[in-house]
């Protein structure tokens, strides 16, 4: 871990000692034993109610955030989607469904929190920072995945940190925290750039390669899927020091404590089995669809720690 994630992570959460790490360890058991009795009534009006009327869960995903969450042959896929279906399964059986079905909705940046709003997706699974403005509208789970922010450029340009692209255009996706860091990050450093606002991932990486734009910024992970994916990898590089640490977490319906509950005991499940770890080597560390690509991504160090101790809270 560089100086530079150190310094971002003690920012994140604060490194507890022993006795209280052991107390952490056990208060997630306790919450996992201290499920709601099982929904044999009629669930409170909300996601749960929608669930169990139509039988199925509806998982909100992306387009092209690999490996997290994205479609491939028509067909959405990913880390997190994969966590989630995993939800969705201890969702069913806590409703007492005879059968359970995933079905899925596309989102983006700017519509997923809408969704979760509107009872149109139970579960948003994609590339989702848990902050304290997020929370004013959806809820989290503890986070899966923790990525931070950077910046994707040409091979053949000079750049190396953010310094390099004074007086440069650089692009970041509409309705997400990088674009925020990149204008905090540029402004911190007295750096000159024009932001320019990109509808999705997909878009921001192609202004790169087109040339019409000088940088992508974006949460690490998804730069290195993108570039994985790209048919001339070496013609682009990941640059700079991380601006940010994102905590990816799952997001679903607020002020719905029988849904939380449900949603951060399978969670914990997947981390104490070892089970989030396999999914993870699944994605990150092996050859995935639809070209075969392998990230080689080994785990990152903060999110090694993280899954020590599992929580949800963030202090951001």
């Amino acid at each position: 871990m560089t100086s530079a994630s150190r310094a971002l992570w003690s920012r994140w959460r604060v490194r507890l000692p022993a006795a209280s790490a052991l107390c952490l360890l056990a208060a997630a058991s306790v919450a996992q034993a201290q499920l709601p009795p099982p929904a044999s009534a009629k669930p409170p009006a909300g996601a749960l109610q929608r669930i169990q009327a139509r039988g199925s869960v509806i998982i909100g995903h992306r387009e092209s955030s690999v490996p997290l969450s994205y479609v491939a042959d028509g067909v959405p896929m990913g880390y997190s989607v994969d966590v989630c279906r995993s939800i969705a399964q201890a969702l069913g059986r806590y409703l007492q469904l005879r059968e359970t079905r995933v079905d899925y909705r596309q989102v983006t940046s700017s519509t997923r929190f809408d969704a979760i709003e509107k009872g149109e997706v139970d579960l948003e699974c994609g590339s989702t920072t848990n902050t304290a403005a997020r929370r004013q509208r959806v809820a989290f789970t503890i986070p899966h995945f923790v990525a931070s922010s950077r910046m994707v450029v040409l091979s053949s340009q000079p750049y190396e940190r953010i310094e390099d692209l004074d007086g440069q255009v650089v692009a970041s996706t509409t309705g997400t925290t990088n674009i925020d860091s990149l204008a905090k990050e540029a402004l911190a450093k007295s750096v000159r750039i024009r932001i320019e606002p990109a509808a999705d991932h997909a878009q921001g990486f192609a202004w790169v390669v087109q040339g019409k734009v000088h940088a992508f910024a974006m949460d690490d992970v998804l730069l290195f899927g993108l570039r994985a994916s790209h048919g001339r990898p070496e013609d682009l590089k990941v640059i700079g020091k991380p601006m940010t640490i994102e905590p990816y977490a799952i997001a679903f319906e607020k002020d719905n404590p029988q849904l939380k509950a449900v949603v951060d005991a399978e969670l914990r499940r997947l981390i104490q089995t070892r089970e989030l770890h396999r999914l993870y080597g699944k994605w990150f560390t092996a050859p995935i669809a639809p070209r075969g690509i392998n990230l080689g991504m080994r785990m990152p160090h903060l999110l090694v720690d993280s899954l020590k101790y599992p929580t949800d809270y963030v202090p951001q």
